[in-house]
């Protein structure tokens, strides 16, 4: 081994784990390495790199609004989706993490707070199984718990993309992230009344997706479509400008979904991670299927856009159970997700509810089916009872989303004016152009 190596990596490692639970000093000084000491270590590595996969989703998402939507928009999509990570991790270094994972619960399971900050004293570092077996430490389980808390705002972002007030989403952002989602995913992750009813939720497939998708639906019907999307009966497409970075984005989230879904193993579990992957690999697979046969047979065309959103159906709709279904049950779980999109996308429109990127359809239909799936295709769990989940984070997240919106709507404001919405936002709320030695077409 090349010295400088050894002395750069192995050794501090060696020298870390010396003060590690199941690691002594032989007599000669050296270290010796129980397998709960390896598996602490093999258990953080992996919820690091994980913790990484999550954030480039964030890319994803950016790279697939702005390619699905207009040129003359995309700095207000790409600083919307600057803005929404660190409102995500400050928010939730400040609030969230507490609000999620309380520790103790005091009103029936519904609400707890264990205060403000994140804060750690040494006794409390590492973070412990049921067993007293330490699993990874305090803040890589903050980390990586935080890098979710953005998504459900970065859904919204999509729905409402083309003719929201900047500074009204990012008011809205700030407030849904940072009480809404931490409050009701505490039910489940945090220990609350539906964890003890036997609702189950691997990584997200409602706590996160149809969270966000509940709040993508509450701000469309308060915004309204864009201009010239509906004219009389008839549905004018708005076609994004940039296939290319719609396609990229979708394969970043898929990266991405690795750790999203492999990282809420909460281990380094070969066994565990790996099926994880392989049924959530196959669910995208399958939606892409799914979505490209049906619309090719509605449309008479190849749909890339389908194919996409099949890809992101199929990923949402494993979320949920990716651990406990079977192999074949994550491929008729996305190859139904495929088809649901594509029936969504098309049946949303024909009720004139603009959604520019379909989040409506991926994010809250596919995840209310992948949270169904768990009940349907494990028998550990039944439909009542996921049902039971669905409804509630369904009447609470809309309720709130509702809320916050109107508020804005009626104080603020929450849509640009025609004139602004003509333009661009990216003139309009930026002063400045993406493509500046290009020319765009305002349309």
């Amino acid at each position: 081994m090349n010295k400088s190596i050894a002395n750069k990596v192995v050794l501090p490692l060696l020298t870390a784990m010396i003060a590690l639970p199941g690691v002594a000093l032989a007599g000669d000084g050296a270290a010796e390495v129980t397998g709960a000491a390896a598996t602490y270590v093999a258990n953080n590595t992996w919820m690091l790199v994980a913790t990484f996969l999550v954030f480039i989703m964030h890319l994803g998402f950016a790279t697939l609004e702005a390619g699905l939507t207009r040129a003359k928009n995309t700095v207000n999509i790409l600083f919307k989706n600057t803005a929404i990570i660190a409102i995500g991790l400050l928010t939730y270094a400040a609030i969230g993490f507490n609000l999620m994972y309380p520790g103790d619960f005091s009103i029936a399971g519904f609400f707890g707070f264990s205060g403000f900050g994140i804060g750690v004293s040494p006794e409390n570092m590492m973070v412990s199984g049921a067993d007293g077996v330490g699993i990874y430490t305090y803040w890589t389980d903050f980390i990586f718990q935080a890098m979710f808390a953005a998504t459900a705002a970065t859904i919204v972002s999509g729905a409402v993309a083309e003719r929201i007030k900047l500074h009204s989403f990012l008011i809205f952002s700030t407030i849904y992230v940072a009480l809404v989602y931490p409050w009701v995913g505490s039910w489940k992750w945090g220990g609350g009344w539906l964890d003890a009813k036997g609702f189950y939720d691997f990584a997200g497939s409602t706590l996160v997706h149809s969270v966000g998708g509940w709040a993508a639906l509450a701000g469309v019907l308060l915004l309204g479509p864009r201009l010239g999307k509906y004219v009389g009966n008839n549905i004018k497409p708005i076609m994004g400008h940039n296939m290319p970075l719609a396609a990229i984005g979708v394969f970043m989230l898929w990266l991405g979904w690795f750790g999203f879904n492999g990282g809420s193993v909460l281990s380094a579990d070969p066994a565990a991670v790996s099926f994880v992957f392989v049924t959530t690999s196959l669910a995208a697979a399958a939606g892409i299927i799914g979505a490209m046969a049906l619309s090719w047979t509605l449309q008479k065309k190849p749909d890339l856009t389908m194919a996409l959103n099949g890809a992101l159906a199929g990923l949402v709709g494993i979320t949920a159970g990716a651990d406990v279904v079977s192999v074949m049950g994550s491929v008729i779980i996305g190859f139904l997700a495929g088809l649901l999109v594509v029936i969504s996308v098309m049946s949303i429109d024909r009720m004139k509810i603009d959604d520019p990127v379909g989040a409506i359809s991926v994010h809250l239909v596919c995840g209310i089916w992948g949270t169904l799936a768990v009940g349907i295709f494990s028998a550990d769990h039944s439909v009542a009872t996921q049902l039971l989940g669905v409804l509630a984070y369904g009447v609470t997240c809309f309720a709130a989303a509702f809320v916050i919106f109107f508020i804005l709507k009626v104080t603020i404001g929450i849509r640009v004016d025609e004139e602004e919405e003509m333009g661009g936002l990216d003139v309009g709320e930026h002063g400045m152009a993406a493509y500046a030695d290009f020319e765009v077409h305002n349309v």
